[in-house]
């Protein structure tokens, strides 16, 4: 099989969801609700963004990985490269954080937030790259059984002092107790009533979210063994529906929680994700019905470029001020309300801004796309 052009759509229909969502969330209140996250257990469609990020990952590590996991063994540069990849999404994700705090080259290092969305995603995937290289694909499997039962457990039986067991608030939660052991406080989350206690992406967190990589890669296999036929379709559709029931049934002993990565969430956004994989294979696969899916590839191919872009106009957006004095507007701020809200209303305005940014955004992937620009980590 050649490129899998229906993942780099799913991963492009993802980054732009993911640049909607964060532009509109900064004028909450003023937003509906579909585009914020849940205050706590529960989950909204923008809750999936995140996790669906992981399962591409894991998806296609299905086929950059398929000559050393068969006959072939993987060599040291091989497991070089892995980690060198996992390094630099690391170090993005720490410039990420340290961007425009204080100034706009003006780093905190005594603050500056240790984990994020691109340090998870460079853990999950070496972890993830370092199991699959070295187990069988029972063992693959046994290994993410044991992992979101292992952490169901310890999270719900193992006591935290001062708090006792299966607390699940920001602070009082497993997790964030092991957060807190292992990095210093002023590295944590501030943000969200974290207050330095927790981190949504802490360390501990981190360990069923390797199983929502290993989902993909699960799913990768599927699609790599089978023909380009809708029964392959139907086989991922077949999949997805009953990770939504079992993730919605652990649910009701677990709760569905992306903040704590909960392993009913694992399951139950992977069914979504395995859902969505479907739609887009059978499509553009085996339909080959191609022409609605263009900005999607395009933003697909240079999805890293778009997400690290994306994260530096917001900052930019939300530091600078339109204007001199206390009381001037941040840049943001002034678009929004003079060409949004004024004339589309408070809630519409901040919906019209995003999708603004993500065509914005579609152009500049064009451009990049039609210059065969193409930034990989």
């Amino acid at each position: 099989m050649g490129r899998l052009t229906s993942l780099d759509v799913f991963r492009g229909m993802t980054i732009a969801a993911m640049i909607l969502v964060n532009m509109a969330s900064i004028a909450e209140p003023n937003v509906y609700p579909p585009l914020l996250h849940a205050q706590w257990h529960g989950c909204t469609p923008t809750d999936l963004v995140f996790p669906f990020f992981l399962f591409i990952i894991g998806v296609a590590m299905t086929f950059s990985l398929s000559k050393y996991t068969d006959d072939n063994k993987p060599t040291a540069p091989v497991y070089w490269r892995i980690l060198r990849r996992a390094a630099i999404l690391f170090a993005l994700g720490l410039l990420l954080n340290g961007f425009w705090n204080k100034g706009p080259w003006t780093f905190d290092l005594s603050t500056i937030r240790f984990m994020g969305v691109l340090q998870r995603i460079s853990l999950t995937y070496l972890l993830a790259s370092v199991a699959v290289l070295n187990l069988p694909r029972k063992g693959q499997w046994i290994l993410a059984g044991m992992l979101l039962i292992g952490y169901w457990l310890a999270m719900m039986y193992v006591p935290v002092p001062g708090y006792g067991a299966g607390v699940l608030t920001r602070e009082g939660n497993l997790g964030a107790y092991v957060d807190r052991l292992i990095i210093p406080q002023a590295h944590l989350y501030k943000g969200d009533g974290f207050n330095n206690l927790g981190d949504p992406e802490g360390l501990f967190s981190t360990i069923p979210a390797i199983v929502s990589v290993l989902a993909g890669y699960f799913a990768g296999q599927w699609i790599r063994a089978q023909p380009v036929k809708s029964r392959t379709s139907i086989g991922l559709v077949l999949f997805g529906i009953g990770c939504l029931i079992i993730g919605w049934a652990w649910g009701w002993a677990f709760p569905i929680n992306k903040k704590l990565w909960t392993s009913s969430y694992v399951v139950f956004v992977s069914g979504w994700a395995l859902l969505l994989l479907a739609a887009c294979y059978e499509l553009i696969e085996v339909r080959r019905v191609r022409r609605w899916s263009k900005p999607f590839e395009v933003m697909g191919l240079n999805a890293i470029s778009l997400f690290v872009a994306s994260a530096l106009l917001i900052k930019i957006l939300v530091r600078t001020k339109v204007g001199s004095g206390e009381n001037a507007p941040s840049t943001y701020n002034w678009i929004y309300q003079n060409l949004f809200a004024s004339w589309a209303g408070a809630v519409n305005g901040s919906l019209l801004f995003a999708i603004v940014t993500v065509l914005v955004l579609v152009a500049v992937a064009y451009g990049m796309y039609q210059r065969r620009w193409f930034f990989k980590v």
